[in-house]
């Protein structure tokens, strides 16, 4: 199958072989990664490309003069994805993330309290997700590895103050990303530099200072058409909701395997993409199963208990899998 490959491809592509240090060429190299349409034909092109991007991001690691400016930052992900928090000087997100991890960040009631990421590993029904939380997005203290973090990330929760017009924070949380070329659905990007299209999730804090709830209102009816717009309260808890929505910004489905005669592992999940199939599910537990499966039975979205079904069958999140090859 041909590639078919668009012009910002080969624009990036010039780039990176004209590219000098390890950064631009990682910068080259997620733009065409970005770019490329995603079928068959170019998996070999796209495994290619991120190996060179973890060739050149251990590179640039290395190299004194980007750790003089600050550093670059490649944090590897754990768990079922990568989330990072984002936000305006005292949004509360570093409070979000110390209520739904069990990683304390430092929290404080004036801003700039983060001043370096900070990892946390959040637990949702079984499911392990990393979450970063960032120093804020501002011109003052975004890195030159903000980039980099922002665009790697699987998933983005930006935090706003529902105490202090939520809308115009989102306006300079926008602005920063435009910048980095990042864009979340629904925000409006306002140029075409926002290569990096991320799914996420927008968290108004504070939700305690706003007791009539029209901040909360003008922010939703700005954002809340494409990108899920959910209100919260560090200060008096995190309910399972949020955790909910920060899970489901990672498009991903929760599938168990039993044996037969067995009951199946409720408390281990495999963590996969939605549109995954049986297929995609055998590879997942040892690449032997898939080319030896003959068929397979299936707990929860097939027509009944037991199900024989194809291999094509596309899975749902709760889904329980019997494999026999």
């Amino acid at each position: 199958m041909p590639a078919n490959l668009p012009i910002a491809y080969y624009e990036a592509e010039k780039r990176f072989r004209s590219a000098e240090t390890p950064n631009e060429k990682v910068e080259a190299l997620e733009e065409m990664l970005a770019v490329m349409p995603k079928h068959k034909g170019t998996d070999r092109l796209r495994a290619d490309i991120r190996a060179k991007i973890s060739k050149f991001s251990k590179e640039a690691l290395k190299e004194k003069a980007t750790a003089k400016k600050g550093g670059i930052y490649n944090i590897p992900k754990e768990g079922a994805g990568q989330v990072v928090m984002v936000g305006v000087p005292n949004a509360g997100k570093s409070q979000i993330t110390s209520a739904v991890t069990a990683t304390p960040s430092e929290v404080a009631d004036y801003p700039f309290t983060t001043q370096n990421p900070h990892l946390g590993m959040m637990d949702f029904e079984n499911v392990q997700i990393q979450l970063i939380d960032m120093p804020p997005i501002t011109e003052e203290s975004a890195r030159p590895w903000f980039a980099a973090l922002l665009r790697s990330a699987d998933s983005l929760v930006l935090v706003v103050d529902l105490s202090t017009d939520p809308v115009e924070q989102m306006e300079q949380i926008i602005a920063k990303m435009e910048e980095f070329r990042v864009g979340l659905p629904g925000t409006d990007n306002r140029s075409e530099r926002a290569l990096y299209a991320k799914r996420g999730l927008i968290i108004g804090n504070k939700s305690d200072l706003d007791s009539s709830g029209t901040a909360f209102k003008a922010l939703k009816d700005k954002y809340g058409k494409e990108t899920k717009v959910l209100a919260a309260s560090a200060k008096n808890g995190i309910d399972a909701e949020l955790r909910k929505e920060i899970l489901d910004t990672l498009n991903v489905i929760r599938v168990y395997t039993k044996e037969p005669g067995k009951k199946s592992d409720k408390n281990d999940p495999m963590v996969m993409q939605k549109g995954s199939t049986v297929y995609d599910a055998a590879e997942s537990v040892h690449k032997d199963f898939r080319r030896g499966l003959k068929y397979a039975l299936i707990w929860g979205s097939g027509k009944f208990d037991g199900q024989r079904i194809k291999r094509d069958h596309v899975l749902q999140d709760g889904d329980i899998l019997e494999l026999h090859t």
